[in-house]
């Protein structure tokens, strides 16, 4: 899992833009990256919407929303298009940035124990440093708290 204070991994994994997408396209800004199980799902759309609603204020704070799941570039490219979503999302089928990021592991869902993907939020300094960490978090909602902790992250700093 990370930790706050250590250096974010590094990635590199396509994106819905037509590029490759690095840990480097990030730096100068805040970035929030959220990982998520599935397009089209509906606690995945719920969450994803709400990070598109609120698109401009994270801008507004100078920072880069950036979608990951391993689903591929042309079911992103649907979700995107169904949802109006203005923000860059990143297909991981292998898992890479996923498991680097601690996204990946045991969780539990109506007491059922499973091994999956953990819908958790990561935000990065400018500087690629690691600010906070949300895990198992529930979609609806999240992207407001995720706002409301980077307001209180750059009022500090």
């Amino acid at each position: 899992m990370l930790q706050p204070g250590q250096s974010a991994p590094e990635f590199d994994l396509p994106s819905t833009e037509g590029t490759s997408w690095s840990l480097s396209k990030l730096a100068g800004r805040y970035a929030v990256i959220y990982f998520y199980p599935r397009d089209n799902t509906p606690g995945c759309t719920t969450e994803a919407k709400d990070f598109r609603d609120l698109h401009a204020d994270f801008k507004a704070l100078d920072a880069q929303i950036v979608g990951v799941s391993p689903d591929s570039l042309e079911s992103h490219a649907t979700f995107c298009q169904d949802h109006s979503l203005d923000f860059v999302l990143l297909s991981d089928p292998e898992r890479t940035m996923i498991n680097d990021y601690g996204a990946w592991g045991e969780k539990s869902m109506y007491g059922k124990k499973s091994v999956g993907l953990i819908r958790s939020t990561v935000i990065l300094s400018p500087e690629g440093k690691v600010l906070h960490v949300f895990s198992n978090v529930r979609a609806k909602g999240h992207a407001a708290r995720v706002l409301k902790t980077l307001h209180e992250l750059r009022a500090s700093s």
